[in-house]
């Protein structure tokens, strides 16, 4: 999920059957913070950092599996987070 501008994000299962990790990103495309949800779980996770823009949810556990961890910086075959998302005209 992507957003327009960095803030503080906030995010909670309801409808959700499975349980999902998400990836908090900042605008720079750096893992900031890897939360673990519950399903039907309507108690929302607030990122710790108040500059994250994009969220990436996977299945509860991909992140470990993938070893994946905060830090790390996410790019596509466009390029950074950012460029892939909100291109120059």
């Amino acid at each position: 999920m992507f957003f327009t501008d960095a803030e503080p994000r906030n995010f909670y299962m309801r409808n959700c059957p499975l349980p999902l990790s998400g990836a908090y990103i900042t605008p720079e495309g750096v893992i900031d913070e890897i939360i673990q949800m519950q399903p039907h779980d309507e108690t929302g996770i607030q990122s710790k950092s108040s500059n994250i823009q994009f969220v990436l949810e996977t299945p509860q556990g991909w992140f470990d599996r993938h070893h994946v961890r905060t830090g790390m910086v996410v790019r596509t075959e466009n390029g950074s987070l950012l460029e892939t998302f909100f291109p120059k005209r």
